[in-house]
C-alpha cells in the first residue's frame, strides 16, 4: 500500500481516528467494482467506525440526548407535515431505541393519536427481511432478538409507507452506516412499493464517506438535530 494511502484519514465529527481508515483511500474506491480485497478492507473500516461511533454516542448525557431527540422530533414532525400532510392514513415505521439511539417514542404516541398507523420492525427469521407489526401506546411489548422490545406475535403485520432508519453514521449524499447485519438492506430490497426512508442520527455522526458498495443505496432523507442533511429529491 502506498504512502499516500497510509497517510489518508477519514474526516468525521469525532476526533478519534478509525482503526482502519489508513487502509481505505478515495483513489482505491470503485463503487461499481466487486473486488474481494476492496470489499474486505471496506468491511473492516466500517466495523471500526461502528464501534467508534457507538462508543461516542454512549458518552452523551441523558439530558443532552433528550434535548437532541426533541430537536430532531420537531424536524421530523415538519417533514411529515410538509411531505405527507401529517401522514394521517399512512403506515409509519419507527424503532425502539437501543444502544444510545435517539428516543422518538413520544412522537410515535403523538402520530398514533393523530390517526397514523405506527409499526415497529422485528427479526422473525434469521437472514430474512424484517417483519413490521403494528404498535400502539397500549401494546404490551415482548422481548425479541437481541433482547429488543417488540410487538407480540399476534400484533397485525403491516407494510410501511414511511420508515425510519436509525443511523450509526451517515454521509451528506444520503448513505447510511448501520449495524452491519444487512437486515434493513434486505428489507428494502424485498418491499414493493418501497417506503420513503428517513435516516435518523446525531449530527456528530457525519462521515465523509462510507465507501458505498454496489448493494448500498442512498436513503430518501437524513435528519439530525440540525434538520435535513440529505435529500434524495433535491439531488
Amino acid at each position: 500500500m502506498s504512502d499516500e494511502f497510509k497517510s489518508y484519514r477519514c474526516q468525521s465529527g469525532f476526533s478519534s481516528p478509525p482503526c482502519y481508515a489508513a487502509e481505505v483511500a478515495p483513489e482505491y474506491f470503485d463503487p461499481l467494482a466487486v473486488d474481494p480485497e476492496q470489499a474486505r478492507d471496506v468491511a473492516r473500516w466500517r466495523k471500526a467506525e461502528r464501534t467508534r461511533l457507538r462508543d461516542a454516542r454512549l458518552t452523551v448525557s441523558v439530558a443532552e440526548r433528550k434535548e437532541i431527540g426533541e430537536a430532531l422530533a420537531g424536524h421530523l414532525r415538519q417533514v411529515l407535515q410538509d411531505r405527507f400532510g401529517g401522514a394521517q392514513g399512512k403506515v409509519f415505521s419507527a424503532y425502539w431505541p437501543i444502544k444510545g439511539e435517539l428516543d422518538l417514542r413520544p412522537l410515535m404516541a403523538d402520530v398514533h393519536e393523530a390517526g397514523v398507523t405506527v409499526t415497529l420492525p422485528l427479526v422473525e427469521t434469521k437472514a430474512a427481511p424484517l417483519t413490521f407489526r403494528r404498535w400502539t401506546p397500549e401494546t404490551r411489548m415482548v422481548r425479541g432478538d437481541w433482547n429488543i422490545p417488540v410487538p407480540p406475535p399476534d400484533a397485525p403485520v403491516v407494510t410501511p409507507d414511511i420508515a425510519l432508519a436509525p443511523l450509526v453514521g451517515w454521509t451528506a449524499d444520503g448513505y447510511r452506516l448501520g449495524y452491519g447485519g444487512g437486515y434493513f438492506d434486505r428489507t428494502l430490497a424485498a418491499l414493493d412499493p418501497k417506503p420513503f426512508v428517513i435516516g435518523i442520527g446525531f449530527q456528530s455522526a457525519q462521515l465523509k464517506t462510507i465507501y458505498p458498495q454496489p448493494h448500498d443505496t442512498p436513503l430518501d432523507l437524513i435528519l439530525t438535530e440540525n434538520g435535513v442533511q440529505a435529500d434524495e429529491e433535491a439531488t
